[in-house]
């Protein structure tokens, strides 16, 4: 439940934390606050409105004052009246967090949280402690546990597709707060290393806090300034876990062991690494499934994942490892992984007679696209590869160049589109990436709109082939300039465009574009 104080008190809690610079509140520091908010049109009766992001205006606060705002909270002082009371801040991220934090009551201490970071798989991995959790909880007459991905958010009143990966400060503590309202006793969430490195999850404490995998990535202007600061900002979920859950198969792993050792207690998983405390081992293949084996100090048993990629190995080897940190049964263990499904990940497409195998995954790092070309050469030894893939506008520039030179060095065709180009030229961009993906001897083309590209990719296979469609998974927005615009997903255009394949011969209308 949120906690209603005066403005006073709010005050304090900011002075102890060494982040107030100037303030005016005299004439309502007794007020009461009754909600924290940073928008301007989510505003109440005697709110405190935060003033933050890169494209905030003086406007945005005028409207929040007229809605209700008692008071503002801001880097920057907005001449706006002797009447208007304010508080001036250093670091209006760490202040939101501290006031968000004391508004909802620290609503996540009556959650087992465990928090999941990494440069590949944490989607994967939150979905697959997810299945396991709602298995267990079932069985115990419990609510299901909340989620916090960018898949998905649910928190047992908000279920929405999600559009970041970890939301900011204020939206991260409302949804604790519904959860534990809701009864839920269990959440997993992702944590990106933007939400690490701007203070997003600042005073929360992860019952445990996962390290999956480290690879160079999100090194832009807007995002880290290098690799090390990328890595490092990873390295902090450390600082804010009771229990570190660690890959013994990730690089840099010296460092990361390091870092762990500021929690209490440390569980190790790694495949092929007998050393692990969850060792997997006998990865095989039987007819669609995945099949492999974990030992840990409770059990020694074969597990089976239903959804492809040999990769996800590591990602289910993180979920038994947590599990392990939380004593979940093993039988849950078991049945969550054999049902786990997850959107947009590794979702496998064929047309009628099996000519045309599209897979529609979320790769899109030098990491996770190595991992994906290494599953499919494995698992689609004797097939053509055909790849659909973009990069975004003004972040991870590197991706541009990496991502190129492995679709090119391992596809036989690849296809340059659209993904969230922003406010930067699409043919700019995929012309980028064409020097690269030529420079390994591989044909493409460039075909900007993406669902025209992946028709092609469907519709000119001529042999048996598995098309790889990247980037986007099961999203159903493209950003385009500063907005977001609603498009069908690579699923959509892919059950579409095989169906299409399959009925060639008779003219069937696109669905509605966009």
């Amino acid at each position: 439940m949120s906690n209603i104080c005066s403005l006073e008190e709010y005050l304090k809690l900011l002075l102890k934390q060494n982040l107030v610079l100037e303030y005016n509140i005299e004439d309502k520091k007794k007020s009461h606050i009754e909600y924290v908010s940073c928008n301007s049109k989510d505003i109440k009766t005697n709110t405190l409105f935060i003033c933050k992001g890169a494209h905030f205006r003086e406007e945005f606060l005028k409207d929040a004052i007229i809605s209700g705002s008692v008071c503002y909270i801001s880097e920057n002082k907005y001449e706006l009246g002797n009447d208007c009371s304010y508080i001036i801040v250093n670091d209006i991220r760490k202040a939101m967090a501290y006031i968000s934090n004391y508004f909802y009551n620290k609503a996540w201490e009556k959650l087992n949280l465990v928090g999941i970071t990494g440069t590949k798989g944490k989607s994967t991995t939150t979905y697959f402690i997810r299945y396991i959790f709602d298995e267990y909880l079932k069985s115990i007459n419990e609510p299901m546990s909340g989620v916090i991905s960018s898949i998905d958010t649910y928190d047992g009143v908000i279920d929405i597709e999600s559009h970041i990966t970890t939301p900011e400060s204020i939206d991260l503590h409302k949804h604790f707060d519904n959860a534990v309202r809701s009864g839920m006793k269990y959440m997993e969430m992702e944590v990106s290393s933007q939400a690490l490195k701007y203070n997003r999850v600042l005073g929360i404490e992860f019952n445990v806090g996962c390290f999956l995998n480290i690879g160079y990535d999100h090194v832009s202007d807007i995002e880290h300034k290098d690799f090390d600061d990328y890595f490092n900002s990873k390295l902090r979920i450390f600082e804010q876990s009771k229990i570190s859950c660690i890959n013994l198969n990730t690089e840099h792993l010296e460092e990361v062991l390091k870092a762990s050792k500021k929690c209490s207690n440390m569980i190790t998983f790694g495949l092929d690494k007998k050393e692990a405390d969850v060792y997997g081992y006998g990865v095989r293949k039987k007819d669609n499934n995945i099949l492999f084996r974990a030992r840990t100090k409770r059990f020694d048993k074969e597990f089976q994942l239903t959804i492809p990629g040999l990769f996800n190995v590591e990602n289910a080897l993180a979920a038994i490892a947590i599990c392990e940190a939380l004593d979940i049964p093993e039988k849950y263990i078991y049945e969550g992984l054999k049902k786990a499904k997850v959107k947009g990940r590794m979702e496998v497409y064929n047309n009628e007679d099996n000519k045309v195998i599209a897979i529609v995954d979320y790769a899109h790092n030098k990491l996770s696209f190595e991992r994906l070309f290494e599953s499919v050469k494995a698992e689609y030894p004797e097939r053509k590869i055909i790849t659909v893939f973009g990069c975004p506008g003004k972040k991870a520039l590197d991706r541009r160049k990496d991502l190129g030179e492995i679709s090119g060095k391992y596809s036989d065709t690849v296809i340059i589109t659209e993904e969230d180009p922003g406010e930067e030229s699409v043919v700019d961009i995929c012309n980028e990436i064409s020097k690269y993906i030529k420079a390994q001897g591989c044909n493409y083309s460039i075909v900007t709109d993406r669902g025209k590209a992946i028709e092609k990719a469907i519709m000119d296979v001529d042999e048996d082939s598995v098309i790889l469609i990247t980037g986007k998974g099961d999203e159903t927005r493209q950003k385009r300039g500063l907005e977001y615009i609603d498009c069908p997903s690579d699923v959509d255009y892919t059950k579409e465009f095989l169906y299409k394949y399959d009925n060639r011969l008779f003219k069937k209308d696109r669905i509605k574009k966009f």
